[in-house]
């Protein structure tokens, strides 16, 4: 006769949105959030059982987002996802775990003559940034922060050569090639006493930084591999709370349409025109951490 045991379990509510509105007079500041909370209890009589007396109900999650925005406001979406986790494990005996995601959505204050708006905002999606609070019952919270669809190009200083040459290699050797990506990155904090908006910041800033290079004459990059390590090494040496970081990058093709075979109106030579192919892309990912070192 068979035994069952559940192993891992959680509910909650997914895609809370929210816009939160700071009012300091004239000037207003603004937070739109997507929030996403999951819980698990001490019982599993919900699912064994039928029984949902212990059940904290989704919809009363998302109520709880809106009433601790209007109660504490919206710092960061760390700060935010923290407070909701300690929220639900302080109120509840018979919650044992609380995660909550967080996805901040990219909104910046217009520049009108100059000046900063006191209340108009433009939608400005260069990156998304996203956060992720877990905490059990009496325990410390632990946060992972992120960003993604931060799509980059840059048209030189870019090569991928001396790879392996073998019976199914067809890709020739590129010495100078248009690299472009959509980074994904996302990384841990090793305590909560942290700015989270300047090293989110910090953090974006390392990856344009070791991609693209000072202004007049950019950075080689040898590889996709070696711009993403060098980034990860850059963000870990700019941001000591940080104990561990992660990235994504495929690879977005550009390739130079063959314009010779028109024989008439073709030319011999093209770089200027590029075709961009989607799909299939390389993929390429790493992650970073700190080691320590052993004093002998």
């Amino acid at each position: 006769m068979s035994t069952y045991k559940i192993v891992d379990d959680a509910y909650g509510k997914s895609g809370v949105k929210l816009l939160h509105i700071k009012r300091d007079g004239p000037v207003h500041s603004i937070r739109e959030l997507e929030v996403s909370s999951q819980l698990t209890l001490s019982s599993k009589k919900d699912y064994t059982e039928g029984d949902n007396s212990d059940i904290v109900a989704t919809d009363s999650q998302k109520n709880t987002v809106y009433l601790l925005a209007k109660k504490h406001g919206v710092n960061s979406p760390e700060e935010f996802a923290i407070l909701l986790c300690r929220h639900y494990l302080s109120t509840y005996a018979h919650v044992l775990k609380a995660q909550v995601q967080v996805e901040l959505y990219p909104w910046q204050r217009i520049d009108a003559d100059g000046k900063k708006h006191n209340h108009a905002f433009v939608f400005t999606p260069v990156a998304t940034r996203f956060c992720t609070a877990r905490m059990e019952k009496n325990g410390i919270p632990t946060i992972e922060s992120g960003l993604k669809d931060l799509r980059v190009l840059k048209t030189t200083q870019s090569a991928f050569v001396n790879f392996v040459n073998d019976d199914y290699r067809s890709l020739p050797d590129a010495s100078d090639r248009v690299f472009s990506t959509v980074i994904t990155s996302r990384w841990e904090y090793s305590t909560v006493n942290v700015d989270f908006c300047k090293a989110w910041n910090t953090v974006k800033d390392a990856i344009i930084q070791v991609f693209a290079g000072p202004a007049d004459k950019g950075i080689y990059s040898p590889s996709v591999q070696n711009t993403l390590h060098l980034t990860e090494k850059l963000v870990l040496d700019s941001v000591p709370e940080i104990n561990y970081i992660e990235m994504i990058l495929p690879n977005k093709h550009y390739i130079n349409v063959d314009l010779s075979k028109f024989k008439n109106v073709g030319f011999a030579h093209n770089d200027t025109v590029l075709q961009p192919l989607d799909k299939p892309s390389g993929n390429i990912r790493a992650a970073l951490t700190r080691t320590l070192v052993s004093k002998l």
